[in-house]
């Protein structure tokens, strides 16, 4: 299905890649087709300054490849704002490519600094979704 077929699907839908570079994009994309994956998060600014749209809970999503076509509809369950330093292994968990908190946060602290948006205690936006739709590759 094109991106278009599919915002006409799910109308609302907020299209957005997954990771910040090819790699991580197939990397992710597969855990979450896999439902290893059943949480993420990124800094709370990035809602705020409009580069991306906050998830809403109970909205239909799609998560995109790299070359920016549909991958998965993904449904929003849940949404906190949590800060940086407060992340615990529950959610670390569910987030399914870490391996533990130490892990995690040695991960977002790079892809933070990377965006310029890294601190010890920077707010981020937690997420727990669903997999509604898979568009297969």
């Amino acid at each position: 299905m094109t991106l278009e077929q599919v915002l006409a699907t799910y109308p609302g839908a907020f299209p957005h890649p997954v990771g910040d570079s090819e790699a991580l994009n197939a990397e992710i994309s597969a855990l979450m087709r896999s439902g290893v994956k059943t949480g993420t998060c990124d800094a709370w600014a990035i809602y705020v300054d409009g580069t991306e749209d906050l998830p809403v809970v109970g909205r239909v999503d799609i998560a995109l490849d790299w070359a920016g076509r549909p991958a998965l509809a993904t449904r929003t369950l849940s949404v906190e704002r949590i800060a940086f330093d407060q992340m615990d292994e529950k959610r670390v968990a569910l987030q399914g490519e870490f391996r533990d908190l130490a892990h995690w946060r040695l991960g977002y602290e790079a892809y933070l600094t990377r965006s310029g948006r890294f601190a010890p205690n920077v707010d981020m936006m937690f997420e727990r979704f669903e997999i509604v739709e898979d568009f297969g590759q």
